[in-house]
């Protein structure tokens, strides 16, 4: 057990390839403090090339994914500071969410609880998302008067409709788990119990596919939705490219269908065994 309070806001276990990393500050409602925004980006640090793991799911300790931004903590002891206290803050927290959008491994936002303002920072930098059917989700910032900041307005807007988008930041209104699902905030609702196990069966599918395909492919799809289709269709021809010259991945997978006739790419991943043999 850690004796050090900023380590032990960040917890923690690798099983069977997959890095299970839980927000833990329960009694606060996993809300982001500075010190735990310090200590996740320690954590992307540990994890992130590590041979055992191969997919990173991002939850909550306790009855939260995390309600956002610590009032206290992250908004008014750092606002004491003055500018360079605020400007500290928000490098910190934005640091490690930027971090998380461009990660080497598969991420998936498991949504176990409340996932409030600040919240759809980590949220929208996750790869895939699922929530419980019992989570609630909210840009509450509107309630006690400023703007849904530190991107979650363009969270909003990009994976929400115009009007449910405005809505949303408008009124401050909290949806459950299936709506979030239905608007496009998340991938899926379950039940809670069957939460962990659907996540777990997503990572393991992600586990057979070739690495650097799916990074290159997770990049891509971040990328192109901000370009014209004429510049969309360059990156990814480029993007392709660079991803031949030190992947052997898309010879291996041609031999298999097109030779060995043993997989069908529309039925599933091609054997990761044998290209690393």
């Amino acid at each position: 057990m850690s004796s050090n309070p900023e380590h032990d806001t960040v917890a923690y276990a690798v099983e069977d390839g997959v890095a299970w990393v839980k927000f833990n500050r329960p009694q606060k409602r996993n809300a982001m403090s500075p010190a735990l925004n310090r200590r996740m980006m320690a954590v992307l640090d540990e994890l992130e090339f590590r041979d055992d793991v191969a997919v990173l799911v991002l939850t909550g300790e306790g009855s939260a994914w995390t309600a956002g931004m610590d009032l206290q903590e992250y908004f008014r002891d750092t606002e004491a500071d003055g500018l360079a206290g605020t400007r500290k803050a928000q490098r910190e927290s934005y640091g490690w969410w930027r971090r998380l959008r461009w990660y080497q491994k598969p991420t998936i936002a498991m949504v176990n609880g409340w996932c409030f303002g600040g919240g759809y920072g980590p949220l929208f930098a996750c790869d895939l998302a699922f929530a419980a059917e019992e989570a609630k989700f909210g840009l509450s910032e509107i309630n006690w008067g400023i703007l849904p900041g530190g991107g979650a307005s363009k969270v909003a807007a990009e994976l929400l409709s115009f009007r449910r988008a405005m809505y949303h930041a408008m009124l401050g209104e909290p949806i459950d788990g299936r709506t979030a699902a239905d608007w496009g905030l998340v991938n899926e609702a379950l039940p809670a119990a069957a939460l962990r196990t659907r996540v777990n069966e997503v990572a393991q599918a992600l586990r057979k596919k070739n690495p650097v395909a799916l990074k290159a492919t997770k990049d891509a799809v971040r990328r192109v939705r901000e370009m014209t289709y004429d510049n969309a269709e360059d990156f990814l021809v480029r993007a392709q490219e660079a991803a031949n010259s030190y992947d052997e991945g898309r010879k291996e997978g041609l031999k298999q269908f097109l030779d060995e006739k043993s997989y069908k790419p529309g039925l599933g991943a091609y054997d990761l065994t044998k290209q690393r043999a």
